[in-house]
């Protein structure tokens, strides 16, 4: 499943629907009007909210960490489990692990950035 998360079709993917919803959060600013009478907003399909997505992504990063505990200790305890499945899936983990700290690092400097703005 991760190798879904990084693949760059997948990463091309979110970066879409990040551009997608900044998209909408900017024009929702824009036309923060009241309906005209009589229209009514089109319904938009139920999308994923970002704390699934977060969510989802924690799970893969932590099913990731398991498989590769799991294949460490297969090895350990002497198994046939070839070494260089072990050291990849530990990589796979560990730059899983680093991505997600590197994304909570962003969202922790946006979010002091937005506690910082003079209102």
């Amino acid at each position: 499943m991760i190798e879904n998360a990084t693949s760059a079709s997948s990463i091309q993917s979110m970066l879409r629907t990040m551009a997608a919803y900044q998209n909408e959060a900017a024009g929702g600013l824009q036309g923060l009007g009241a309906p005209m009478p009589g229209l009514q907003a089109p319904a938009k399909p139920a999308a994923p909210g970002f704390s699934e997505a977060v969510e989802r992504a924690l799970g893969q990063v932590n099913e990731a960490q398991q498989k590769a505990k799991g294949l460490r200790e297969a090895y350990e305890t002497g198994e046939p489990v070839p070494l260089t499945d072990v050291v990849i899936q530990m990589q796979k983990a560990s730059l899983a692990f680093e991505a997600t700290l590197q994304v909570r690092n962003k969202v922790m400097k946006a979010y002091e950035d937005i506690l910082n703005m003079p209102v």
